[in-house]
């Protein structure tokens, strides 16, 4: 892709054509750290990559409500109290081939970049930028440059690089005595789970579409089994390992069990992960940014390769996630003693499509 080729769109194509689905992992790894003077440029690293200084009001969010992967940063940046450090940008839910864009804000252009598609803040910087563009990405505000879009970074960094600026009582989503534990169950949580669906649904042959299938199952009712005995996925507290799982998880009745036809059964079926679903949407920074519109209206529109109608489905019914979860009988709680939940969502902030169950 070439920032030459403007004028240029059409359908993004995401289903392998003959096999099994394989997602590109190459990210722009340029990582915002604390130990960098606020102020100071970029500093250039051994790997080719730039570490750039931690800096209140210096960067902006760009993630989209559509997007898993840009959901999880959403959910973090809002648990740690990093609203008025960190500037939110959204998209709007469908894009074509070439990016992302802004068709949410008035005139369709982002009202803090001044652009109208993402893929220009990555050739502001990289001229001939030959990925994917994609969400979440951090962008400084002043160049209009993208910084990173590494999103696997993005949430550790939140938690670790920007703890000057954390709300008082902010939960630790990542706490140095369960990393060792938890680096396994996030990879299999990726690589089976988050990843597997779209392995599941983007396959081009049957065969490749059965094994991502079979994959994908038996991770689920390992988790189902999991979170048979304790709370949460590395016990009494959340931590990133269920802000990873979250957005696959309230995605998968919607669509994933209908588009990407991983329709074994639905999440409503399996006990143990209903009602720690529950859990999670019910608690502030899950359910307030999610929004069940915008999410459909990906997934339905932008594959018209796995569907060419483009029709959105009405259903499912989601009120059941106000139910009572009945989690509380395994202990633990959604945070610690003495963290502060999140406040209000900040004007302007809020789901554009609540569901009545939201409001």
């Amino acid at each position: 892709m070439s920032n030459e080729n403007k004028d240029w769109a059409g359908a993004p194509k995401n289903a392998s054509s003959d096999g099994e689905f394989v997602r590109d992992t190459n990210y722009i790894t340029d990582r915002i750290v604390a130990d960098v003077p606020a102020g100071s440029d970029p500093i250039p690293q051994d790997d080719d990559t730039f570490h750039w200084p931690v800096e209140a009001g210096r960067y902006r969010l760009i993630a989209a409500r559509a997007c898993p992967w840009a959901h999880r940063t959403v959910i973090t940046r809002r648990l740690l109290g990093l609203e008025d450090v960190i500037s939110l940008g959204l998209t709007g839910p469908t894009h074509d081939v070439r990016s992302w864009t802004f068709d949410l804000d008035p005139g369709k252009v982002d009202p803090v970049l001044g652009i109208p598609r993402l893929q220009d803040a990555y050739f502001n910087r990289f001229p001939d930028y030959p990925r994917g563009i994609t969400v979440p990405a951090i962008v400084e505000e002043s160049s209009g440059k993208v910084v990173t879009n590494d999103y696997p970074s993005i949430t550790i960094d939140f938690s670790l690089e920007w703890k000057q600026f954390h709300r008082e009582g902010a939960p630790e989503l990542y706490p140095e005595h369960l990393r060792e534990e938890m680096a396994p169950v996030m990879k299999r949580i990726f690589t089976e789970v988050n990843n597997g669906v779209y392995r599941t649904g983007f396959a081009g042959s049957q065969e490749a579409h059965n094994e991502a299938y079979e994959r994908l199952w038996v991770a689920l009712d390992w988790l189902e089994e999991r979170l048979s005995t304790r709370r949460y996925l590395m016990g009494d507290h959340i931590t990133e390992a269920d802000i990873r799982f979250y957005p696959t998880l309230i995605r998968f009745d919607a669509v994933y069990y209908s588009h990407f036809k991983c329709s074994r059964n639905k999440i409503t079926e399996m006990p143990n992960l209903w009602g720690y679903l529950r859990d999670l949407f019910q608690t502030p920074g899950f359910g307030d940014t999610t929004d069940f519109a915008e999410i459909k209206e990906h997934y339905f529109v932008v594959h018209e390769e796995v569907n060419p109608t483009q029709i959105i489905p009405a259903g499912p019914d989601l009120s059941g996630l106000m139910s009572a979860h009945g989690r509380e009988k395994l202990g633990g709680s959604p945070f610690a003693k003495g963290t502060t939940l999140p406040g209000p969502v900040p004007a302007g902030e809020q789901v554009k499509n609540p569901e009545p169950f939201q409001v």
